[in-house]
This record gives structure tokens, sequence and C-alpha cells, in this order.
């Protein structure tokens, strides 16, 4: 290319001069395409047509400068128009016409009227006064050289494709940044991490040594009530050969004291050993246990010709409860359960069939008519929870042992579906055996032992009872239920457990479980307990 520069050339000008011109566009109102040279110079003018080719700002701001009605000067060279470009031949095709050397006479071109130059809108740059300015010669088959691409294109107007392109090409802080984001991140995956295993190991060694715990940190629950709490009535029964020990248990049972040991710690840590009386008392609900005692050895609290007979009792205890609060003699009631067919049931004994209950007769009233009412009262329940004629006993049977073996009346639902799963034929090839306590215990006479659990002499006795030697269920109940106990035998709720075991005695906490290992677990907690707890009956 020939040296174009002069000293008047102005490089803000050249540097305009590189820029497609806003007001050249096509019918669409588009800017000139930039990237495609050919395609801008069919949009820029009339070259297409034969006529002079498209001016550059330069030329068209000295064009100005001599003004819009000027004639251009004598001699004074003209622009000349290159010819359309023709097929493209390679660079060594001996037939291309070599490049001229030097630009093409005046007369080679048709000269641009000063009157078809548009004068600009705003000029970049002082326009040059009017003079000779060489014109570059244009090669016959050479388009003009693109603009050399920008490092990074920015249009007039930026868009959103536009300003996140500027993101991706952020320097070494923005990933310094980043990786700050992604640290922080993990740092935090940490900390969740790590309370959670803190959370879970916290609940862990609560469920574990929650009795331990409290007694280190001073938040042990009080086992008594405060005084001024009692209100309501409740009824105690003391049978005769009852202990401090077994009468502390009933207070609690009756909702008179609020552990089930807080009777009978108090007697040992105050040193009394008072003695008790058989009959039926009448005390408050919520007592302190100094209360509890205070009621007890105050004989106007003592009930006449009434009898209280708890859930759970078998009928060798309700008998003297009966004699005593009747004052009947105890042969009397003994002759009047002799024969169970009196009272219209097809069983051996009546045992299961006295329903528990608060009785209280007239003077003369005789121990037959005492065991046809409770007998009675018993029929009433089967026929509220349901229960046909014919499965009377069978359902006797369960809720006798839902009775012994679940504390809260919610667990009675549970006891029972337990039950009924261990004798689903399904599971009789893994167990074989219901395996209650309570049944060895009964048919062993162990029932009113004071133990929880079975001793291995009545787990290994063979009676029809003992669910550890026979499938299925005992012979009989093994106590009187309640109509709770009655509904949940008939009404068992979902769910698939397969063992039970209480692990706290004062509360009645009992935990429920479908496979032996989880069973074992609740098993070693109970143990925990009892070693906690060495007086408790365990």
């Amino acid at each position: 290319m020939p040296d174009t520069s002069s000293s008047r050339d102005d490089p803000f000008a050249d540097l305009f001069a590189a820029l497609p011109d806003p007001r050249a566009r096509d019918s669409a109102g588009a800017q000139p395409d930039r990237a495609h040279p050919d395609a801008a110079a069919e949009r820029s003018g009339p070259a297409a047509n034969g006529e002079t080719g498209p001016l550059s700002r330069r030329e068209f701001r000295e064009a100005a400068g001599r003004g819009a009605d000027a004639e251009p000067p004598a001699g004074e060279p003209t622009r000349p128009v290159a010819p359309a470009p023709g097929p493209a031949r390679p660079a060594s095709d001996p037939a291309a016409p070599p490049a001229p050397a030097s630009p093409a006479p005046a007369s080679a071109a048709p000269v641009i009227p000063a009157s078809a130059i548009p004068a600009p809108e705003s000029p970049a740059a002082p326009i040059a006064p009017p003079g000779p300015v060489p014109a570059a010669p244009l090669a016959a088959s050479t388009p003009p050289a693109p603009d050399p691409a920008p490092s990074r294109t920015v249009s007039a107007s930026p868009t959103l494709d536009d300003l996140f392109a500027a993101r991706q090409d952020d320097g070494p802080d923005a990933v310094k940044k980043k990786k700050r984001h992604v640290g922080g991140w993990i740092a935090l995956g940490v900390v969740v991490l790590l309370i959670g295993g803190v959370a879970g190991g916290g609940v862990w060694a609560w469920n574990t040594y929650e009795g331990k715990i409290r007694e280190v940190m001073g938040w042990e629950e009080p086992k008594d009530y405060e005084a001024g709490q009692a209100h309501g009535e409740a009824t105690l029964t003391i049978a005769e050969g009852d202990v401090p020990a077994t009468i502390s248990k009933s207070l609690y049972e009756a909702g008179v004291t609020k552990t089930s040991g807080a009777f009978y710690d108090m007697l040992i840590k105050t040193q009394q050993n008072p003695t008790f009386y058989p009959g039926v008392y009448r005390l408050q609900q919520k007592m302190s246990a100094e209360a509890a005692l205070a009621a007890l050895k105050n004989p106007d609290n003592k009930l006449e010709n009434s009898a209280l007979v708890r859930e759970g009792l078998t009928i060798d205890k309700i008998l003297p409860l009966l004699a005593d609060g009747l004052s009947l003699p105890l042969a009397d009631f003994q002759a009047a359960v002799a024969k169970p067919s009196d009272y219209g049931v097809s069983a051996d004994t009546l045992e299961g069939w006295l329903f528990p209950a608060t009785y209280t007769f007239n003077p003369g009233v005789t121990a037959k008519d005492v065991i046809a009412q409770m007998v009675d009262h018993t029929k009433q329940a089967l026929d509220d929870a349901g229960v046909p004629e014919a499965d009377r006993q069978r359902v006797l049977t369960i809720a006798s042992i839902i009775q012994r073996e679940a504390r809260y009346e919610d667990d009675f639902y549970k006891v029972s579906r337990v039950i009924e799963n261990r004798l689903n034929p399904k599971n009789q090839e893994t167990f074989g055996y219901l395996q209650m306590d309570s049944t060895a215990q009964y048919g062993y006479g162990e029932m009113h032992s004071g133990k929880v659990s079975t001793s291995k002499e009545a787990q290994n006795d063979d009676n029809p009872w003992n669910t550890y030697k026979h499938t299925g269920l005992p012979k009989g109940p093994i106590s009187s239920p309640g109509a709770t106990a009655i509904d949940a035998a008939m009404h068992p709720v979902a769910g698939d457990w397969l063992y039970f075991v209480t692990v706290d005695l004062d509360t009645g906490k009992t935990v429920f479980t479908k496979t032996y290992s989880e069973h074992l677990k609740a098993v070693q907690q109970f143990q925990q307990w009892c070693r906690q707890h060495p007086d408790s009956g365990c």
C-alpha cells in the first residue's frame, strides 16, 4: 500500500474513519455490517450503479469545508470508483492483471458534485481547511481491509449478554472471591455435621443416662407432690398381708402419690413403721406422701360396708378384700365362687370375671349377691366392647394379660397388637410362644411377689398358663381386667411390634420394638434403670 499520510493527517479522524457511519442504514434501519465489508459496500451508496463509491468521514469533512454549493477546484484529484469485483483468482494466476502502482488519472472516473455530499451532523474533530487532498488509490480487485477486531466487542447499548460476558472475564480477584464462597459453604457443611453429631450423641446419652444426668445437674424431677396440691377424691384398698412397698405402689396407681416409691421412700427416710389395717380408705388425688400417711392413720377415712377391687388382681386377692370390706366371712365368698355356672359362665373358675370397681352394699347383703353383681358388671363391659358371647373367655384372657403387662392405658392397645402379632400363624415359625412374664408368674404363683421380672423357676415350670412352655394363649384369664383392657383386646392399634419392655417402673415408660436387636437395647435400658433403683421391684 502506498503511503498516504501527510502533515494534514488527523489521527482521530483516521480512528473514526474505521467506524461505520451511523447515518448509513439499510431499508430496515440496521447498522452496516463491519464484519462483512462487501455487504457494507453494497448498502453504502450508488457505487453498485457505476457511480462514485463511498467517501470516508475525512473526505466528507473536507468537502463540507469547501461549502455545500462549491464546485471542486480545477485539477483537484477525485476519488476513483473501484470496478465491480469479479471472480476471485489465485495470486499465482498469470491471467490476473497486476495491481496499479499509481493512482488512476482524474479523468478515469466521474467527479462527485459537492452538492451530493451531505454535511456532517457533528464532526468528531476540527474541520481541516480546504485544499487538495490526494485520493488513496483502490486496487481493482482488492476490497477494503476490515478493521482489526477489538479484544471485546461492546455494543453502543449494552445488553444483559454483554454484562454476563464481562463477568466471565473477571480477573484473579473474582477467582479468589469464588474460592472464598466455596470455602464458606464447605465450612458451613462441616458445622452442620458437627452439630448434628453432637445432637445425636446428646439424644442417645439422655435416653440412656437420663436419671444420672438429672442427678448430676440437679435437674431431677420431684418424686413427691407439694403440700396443698391435693384435690378431688380417691380410694385405696389395703388387703390382708399388704406391706409398705405394696401400699406405696397402690397409692401411686390410685393417683394419690406422684411416683410408686414416694410413700415407701418417705417411710424409710423418716424411719417409720406404722401398722396398716385392711379396708377401703377415702383419700385425695395428688397428696404428698406424709399427707397420705396421716389420712391412712385417721379411722374416719375408712369406709364401712364397701370394697374397692383394683384392676389386675387375682381372685385369691379379691375375695379377702370383699370379706374385710363388707364384714362377711371369707368362707362365704369362697363357696360363692365354687360354681361358675351359677352365674352363666362356662369356665372352670371365675378368674377374670369379677369386675374391678368400688362396691358399696346395703347391710344384710350376701356373698353370692356380691359375686353375682360383679359378674354382671363384667358381662356388661364385654357387651360394650362388642365381644360376641362365644368369644368372651378368649377376650377376657387377652385382656387380663394386657392389664398385667401395660402401665398406661394408651399402651394397652399396643400390647394388644403385640399379642395378636405373636399369635399370628406367620410368626409362629419364628416365635412359637407368647412368652409373657405375667402368665409364667401366674402359673407358678409369683403374681404378687412384688417383682416384675420372672424367675427362672417360673419360666421353666410346666403349667398350662406358662406361655414360655406352651404355644398360644394360656389356659384362661390371669387377673380381672378393666373396661379399657377389654376394649383394647377387641380393638388393637395398628403396628408391627413384636416386643415391648417397661424401662422405667416409676413412670411406666414402655418401649415397643419390631426386631430382637432393638428389644435387647431396651432391655439394657431397663437393666440400667434397675441398677440405679435397686429397691423398686425389678
